[in-house]
């Protein structure tokens, strides 16, 4: 019985959060801006793929998902290797400045983003970065640093020092011990921390209304803005963009789920 109730609740929240979902797809595949409809059939009787095909051969949304993959690639990158780098450092020396700057990176985190928009955006106008994705990359990789480094800080305290210590007196260096044993057993600290650092700057809007100014280089969430207008929406060709965009992140965790769960349980073990 005990199974039984376990399974149907499971089964409830499953059908909540799936709904939202196939209600996408529904629309997607609806002839015209038909938004609602009173058919409960979860495929319309004239379903078409003329969204998806207008979006790619009226709209500019190869363009868009190109800059998106473009600057969520280098944020992941830059963000990356900030994180593994600063958190080994965290992790592993004692200097001036150390418990402070831990708590800094912990108090960052309690700001969203917006907050921080009128200074950063005064920032990039200052280094001549507004309209550009440098600028951009810039932003998005310092919000997820934060994150990332305490997350990698507290994967690294689980790896035992007794590991660098025999490399090291066997000659090895401090960087050659960083890149050829503590990096490969921090592999699943790394794909979270990439993972988080692509998702930051996939799905991001704000931040990119403010930076990105020209249409030619919209980002995705910026692209699908544009369907929107005062007196009307573009139902379909906006539900047929959000499922587009939803499959790069999907594949993602399909690809790095055998990683996620011990990179997130463990990074935060001790801290």
């Amino acid at each position: 019985m005990k199974k039984l109730v376990l399974f149907l609740v499971l089964l409830l929240f499953t059908a909540v959060t799936l709904y939202p979902i196939i209600t996408v797809i529904t629309i997607s595949l609806r002839p015209g801006d038909r938004l609602l409809s009173t058919s409960l059939s979860l495929i319309p009787k004239d379903a078409t793929f003329e969204s998806y095909v207008t979006l790619f051969r009226d709209r500019p949304f190869a363009r868009w998902m190109l800059n998106s993959t473009l600057v969520a690639l280098a944020v992941t990158v830059f963000a990356t290797a900030l994180a593994s780098t600063a958190g080994y450092a965290f992790s592993r020396f004692r200097f001036a400045g150390h418990r402070a700057g831990m708590m800094m990176l912990l108090i960052t985190q309690m700001f969203p983003a917006t907050m921080l928009l009128l200074p950063l955006f005064l920032m990039l106008g200052k280094l001549h970065l507004i309209n550009s994705y440098l600028g951009l990359v810039a932003v998005y990789s310092a919000t997820a640093l934060p994150f990332t480094i305490w997350q990698m800080k507290g994967y690294y305290d689980t790896i035992p020092r007794e590991l660098e210590e025999a490399a090291l007196m066997d000659g090895a260096g401090r960087w050659r011990v960083f890149y050829s044993i503590i990096l490969p057993l921090a592999a699943p600290a790394l794909v979270i921390t990439a993972l988080f650092s692509f998702l930051t700057a996939w799905s991001e809007y704000i931040v990119a209304a403010q930076v990105l100014l020209t249409e030619d280089l919209f980002t995705v969430p910026l692209g699908l803005k544009q369907f929107q207008s005062t007196m009307t929406t573009e139902w379909g060709l906006y539900a047929a963009g959000s499922i587009v965009v939803s499959i790069p992140v999907i594949g993602l965790f399909l690809y790095l789920s055998k990683w996620l769960v011990s990179g997130l349980t463990l990074g935060s073990v001790k801290g």
